[in-house]
């Protein structure tokens, strides 16, 4: 019997209509647009607005596409699985809200936490219980609100992110598509360079925290960079050299959307011309979990089935990783 492989069926994105520019940020702090452009790839980035709006809102959009596409409705959904680092609430899971949402009334939730490698650490952990056989349909979402923890005074920071949101739908395959290996690594010295100082049990919030800005995004840029581009090219070039794939082999990289520097230098380790590597950055900035699911969103049309596709991120924590799959559907084929 055949082995059955945890193949993405669907795939659907979000992002709001509200845009920051390049433009829009240089009357905000001392920054300019060839300064971010040249040091990031970032020309715009999309904002939730709206008072009591979270990440969820964004995901149940992006679920309810997906469903719509694939043919499916919600009740059918077995599991969903949310990776965010700005979840709704400390709890319940952003999963659970989005499970109610959309209808999915016999899946279970739960979300991950992995910053910007949260979408491949929950692809994985999904496409685990569809090869053992205990679910048929699975769905992995990657959203984030980034706007409501980052300091738009600290022109490090506000520059790089963006809102949006992107779900695929996993299922069962036994012809050889789907989700083929995975690495994934993490190291929790990283947390000095890359955190959120106040919000947790460590340091709970209080009027001193908020006063002093401890509940925004802080980064150490170059340590931080430094790691991401050594990380994401290792990783990417090892899951290749696992699995016997040449530069010829794989038809695309699907690589986080963080800086364009890093994606450059991880192509480059897997010896792949920019044709070959999906690049959103300019549109979206970084969207953390979100930035690989819309990318496989924006490239549908052009996924063929059978291509190998590897997938690689890096994250705070840090954490980071890459996904090898098989694409399992002709991707011009589907009904936008």
């Amino acid at each position: 019997m055949a082995k059955n492989h945890a193949a993405i069926t669907a795939v659907a994105g979000y992002v709001p209509d509200d845009i920051l520019t390049n433009a829009d940020l240089e009357k905000m702090v001392d920054t300019s647009d060839e300064w971010i452009r040249t040091r990031t790839g970032v020309e715009e980035r999309h904002i939730l607005k709206g008072e009591g709006k979270g990440t969820s809102v964004m995901a149940i959009e992006a679920v309810n596409k997906l469903l719509k596409k694939r043919g499916i409705s919600a009740d059918e959904i077995d599991l969903l699985i949310c990776a965010t680092v700005t979840p709704d609430m400390v709890f319940p899971a952003t999963a659970n809200i989005i499970a109610n949402h959309v209808g999915a009334t016999n899946a279970y939730s739960f979300d991950i936490m992995a910053a910007c490698s949260g979408f491949i650490y929950a692809l994985t952990t999904g496409a685990q219980f569809i090869e053992s056989g205990k679910h048929k349909k699975v769905v992995v979402v990657g959203a984030d609100k980034m706007s409501a923890i980052v300091d738009y005074e600290d022109r490090k920071t506000c520059v790089i992110f963006g809102d949006g949101a992107g779900a695929v739908l996993l299922e069962p395959d036994s012809e050889g598509h789907g989700v083929i290996d995975s690495i994934l690594r993490s190291d929790g010295s990283g947390e000095e360079f890359l955190h959120m100082k106040a919000g947790g049990s460590r340091k709970p919030a209080s009027a001193e925290s908020v006063a002093n800005k401890e509940h925004f995004v802080y980064q150490d840029g170059q340590p931080v960079f430094k790691a991401a581009v050594t990380s994401m090219a290792d990783v990417s070039a090892e899951i290749m050299e696992k699995n016997n794939l040449q530069s010829e082999d794989v038809a695309w990289l699907v690589p986080h959307q963080a800086n364009l520097r890093i994606i450059d230098a991880t192509a480059r380790r897997m010896g792949l011309t920019n044709e070959r590597v999906m690049i959103n950055i300019q549109r979206y900035g970084n969207t953390t979990a979100a930035t690989i699911p819309l990318c496989l969103n924006d490239w549908e049309t052009k996924l063929k089935k059978g291509e190998n596709i590897v997938l690689s991120a890096f994250g705070g924590g840090f954490t980071w990783g890459a996904v090898y799959l098989k694409w399992a559907y002709d991707g011009a084929s589907v009904n936008q």
